[in-house]
């Protein structure tokens, strides 16, 4: 059907264009590209076998949507590719503040206009794009604003009396008709505005400054909330809550290999950027699980969450921490360094919220902590544990012989008074330089990763330093603007100058 040669009531009748609900719309289009195969929702990463499937299930069944769950979890973006299962363009009576259905009228203008032109009526079609309306809940949302109002230029100019339906004003949702309205947040609305929503959604009827209009809207509800708000700030009105059929919770992802996607999908990292920061495997999951360390910390709050914007933050600031360093260095090429990771504290402290603890301690050091924390649990994807080293008093076992030690060289070297400071502006081949000083550091990499290039090599030396300091074998300090790594029990001696706890150190000897 050639909708551009359709304009008028009389022609969309001959073409036999039959008008279907937007909820059989959108059923029909899904069927349709589950037999083909096609995928609904476009990148959305981890939901595959859980969220995705809900979701279609509830669109199958025609229902209106709730999707539960705490920031970052790509609710909102659900809603909007829902747009996608429209059809691409509609009929809709031209001039209609509403999507009026020229089949089925449902406002007085059209009506009116319907009456006056019969099959002569013009007609519009609206592109699926223009059929989705979205409304963030707020305290000062206003019934105004979602159904209507009274307007008294309207009424003024077209001299009718305010006793007139013309004279309405119509709010976001009866301009959503025939389409997808979002409400994000709905706890936040007032109990009164949420019962206004429920008399739409169940009786078919707007209210309007004393005018109750029985205008059967046709629209596919879809509303979010974080569980959080259920508590903290409002709740969802019971009738509303019953009225709402597919309640879907989202989650976080729950693989690391799903949270690397997701941010390699949505960093945005400009093309000459790119070009001159290489950034490694091992770096990108340091970073990713900062994240998971995070919604497990008992210093964060866990109702408010952990979005995912945190790790695409993080790894943007990362690139241009490199990147930075680069250009003071005047360097055509470089890397991202595991000490460029102190770049992304500030991408850190903006995206978690602390418990009352978590305050004491400090936003700073929580983020460190989780850092520290990262940088620990991958450390043993990749080189052995430490702690399988440690003398075990408890249990009376002799230690591991020395030469089944690969860190030994490496600790015994700080042991010996050694240090060395990574200033977090080093140019690379001076920060490579200092890390071959360290005796035994380029043999244990080796030992474990012989296949590796020596920019590889290099980036591997620095995590090992960082990964023992971790497991508080040896020691690691932050002051101005560099790494400071040294022993341990020297560190212990200047405790009170160190600026680190008791607590972070082990108590048992290492072999």
């Amino acid at each position: 059907m050639d909708i551009k040669k359709i304009k008028t009531l009389g022609q969309l009748k001959s073409s036999g264009y039959q008008s279907r609900s937007v909820k059989e719309e959108i059923r029909q289009n899904l069927l349709q590209r589950l037999r083909s195969g096609e995928q609904c929702f476009e990148g959305i990463i981890g939901y595959e076998d859980t969220v995705i499937p809900d979701t279609e299930r509830a669109l199958l069944s025609r229902h209106n949507i709730l999707f539960l769950g705490l920031r970052g979890q790509a609710k909102t973006r659900m809603a909007r590719q829902m747009v996608n299962l429209l059809d691409e363009y509609i009929p809709i009576v031209d001039g209609s503040e509403i999507n009026d259905d020229p089949l089925q009228p449902i406002s007085k203008h059209a009506r009116d206009l319907i009456a006056r032109h019969g099959d002569e009526t013009p007609i519009h079609w609206v592109h699926r794009s223009e059929r989705y309306g979205e409304k963030l809940a707020t305290p000062d949302v206003s019934v105004a604003d979602l159904i209507g109002d009274i307007d008294p230029i309207k009424a003024a100019n077209l001299r009718l009396s305010f006793a007139d339906e013309e004279v309405i004003h119509y709010g976001i949702i009866p301009r959503s008709n025939r389409g997808i309205f979002v409400i994000n947040e709905i706890p936040d609305l007032q109990a009164r505005i949420q019962v206004s929503l429920f008399n739409i959604l169940e009786e078919g009827d707007i209210q309007i400054r004393g005018f109750k209009l029985r205008m059967p809207l046709d629209i596919l509800f879809v509303f979010t909330a974080n569980p959080e708000d259920y508590t903290n700030r409002g709740s969802i009105v019971t009738p509303l809550k019953d009225r709402i059929e597919s309640q879907i919770l989202t989650h976080y992802p729950k693989s690391l290999e799903h949270a690397l996607a997701i941010t390699e999908q949505e960093a945005e990292i400009p093309e000459a950027q790119g070009k001159l920061v290489d950034i490694s495997d091992l770096v990108r999951r340091l970073i990713e699980q900062v994240a998971f360390e995070a919604r497990n910390n008992e210093y964060v709050d866990k109702k408010s969450g952990v979005s995912a914007r945190l790790t695409i933050s993080a790894f943007e600031n990362a690139v241009s921490a490199a990147e930075r360093r680069a250009l003071l260095n005047k360097e055509k090429k470089t890397q991202v360094w595991v000490s460029d990771l102190v770049g992304i504290i500030p991408s850190i402290t903006g995206k978690i919220e602390l418990v009352y603890e978590g305050e004491q301690e400090g936003p700073f050091q929580v983020a460190m902590n989780l850092l520290d924390k990262s940088i620990r649990s991958q450390f043993v994807q990749y080189f052995p544990n430490p702690d399988t080293f440690k003398k075990r008093r408890s249990t009376g076992k002799e230690s591991m012989k020395e030469e089944e030690n690969p860190y030994k060289p490496v600790i015994r070297w700080f042991d010996n008074g050694h240090a060395i400071d990574l200033f977090l502006s080093l140019a690379d081949k001076d920060k490579q330089l200092r890390l071959y000083q360290v005796d035994g550091l380029h043999a244990l990499v080796k030992k474990y990763y012989p296949k590796a290039n020596d920019q590889e090599t290099a980036l591997l030396m620095e995590f090992v330093l960082h990964g023992l300091a971790a497991y508080s074998l040896i020691s690691k300090k932050i002051i101005d603007n560099k790494i400071e790594f040294k022993d341990l029990i020297g560190s212990m001696v200047n405790l009170g100058n160190s600026g680190m706890r008791e607590e972070d150190f082990d108590s048992e000897d290492f072999t």
